[in-house]
């Protein structure tokens, strides 16, 4: 059985997690963690993870990188494994992040699908072939409209891996409304729609003369990323400190 601190328990993942954690017979929230006191849940909450006194074999972490630093100093004096789900954190919290690995386990994913995460190695093989051939890539990214952050975590994900497969050649352009030029090759557009009730949906274009090869991976429901957690959850149960990702959990 893992033991789970849920951070974020009332937000709307949160809660999917929650309900799925119900019918796991492997998995168990004993806590969670919320600034919001509704609703109730059957688990204590606590408005802030320094208050939390529940012990726990793993934390899942869908709040805000408002929390992420006192999030990260718990975890590392509980000795507590983390899976940090939570996007549009600084590059100073990042750093945070990569030193508190060194003290506990910590799984750090801009996406927790595991179709994402499949589609992350196909684009970065496909980079390989196609943009080494001259193919344009630009990246689409569609969510719903009270995503904040944007260009979405998962987009800038997808465009490391291809970046990466071309020795990092790229430049990430976000809006060309101020360039009255031609395209050059070596930019990587990402570009972002906010709308509705879009879950999630990222497309990758790969884009050459008389050719155009797309990858898409569309969500319609936030279980595909709650189930990806409490995979990780599990995983990271008893794990030494390090920094993991999907790829460890799927491997």
């Amino acid at each position: 059985m893992t033991r789970i601190i849920m951070c974020g328990c009332n937000g709307a993942m949160g809660q999917t997690i929650s309900r799925l954690v119900e019918e796991d017979s492997e998995a168990q929230i004993v806590a969670g963690v919320d600034i919001n006191s509704q609703p109730q849940n059957e688990y204590p909450v606590f408005q802030s993870i320094d208050k939390c006194n529940v012990e726990a074999d793993a934390v899942i972490d869908f709040s805000s990188p408002k929390g992420t630093d006192a999030l990260l100093e718990y975890c590392v004096a509980k000795q507590i494994p983390v899976v940090l789900c939570t996007t549009g954190l600084s590059e100073e919290q990042l750093e945070k992040v990569s030193e508190a690995s060194k003290s506990v386990a910590v799984l750090k994913s801009a996406n927790m699908s595991l179709g994402i995460n499949v589609l992350l190695k196909l684009v970065q093989d496909a980079a390989k072939v196609l943009a080494e051939a001259g193919f344009d890539v630009e990246i689409v990214e569609k969510h719903h409209n009270k995503k904040v952050d944007a260009p979405s975590g998962t987009a800038l994900a997808l465009a490391d891996s291809i970046n990466e497969a071309m020795d990092h050649q790229y430049e990430y352009v976000f809006d060309r409304s101020d360039r009255r030029q031609a395209r050059d090759q070596k930019e990587l557009g990402i570009s972002a729609v906010r709308g509705g009730s879009i879950v999630g949906e990222h497309e990758i274009i790969f884009a050459g003369t008389d050719e155009v090869i797309e990858f898409k991976h569309t969500a319609y429901s936030k279980a595909i990323f709650a189930k990806g957690s409490i995979q990780a959850a599990k995983f990271l149960k008893g794990k030494e400190a390090g920094l993991y990702d999907m790829s460890h959990v799927i491997g």
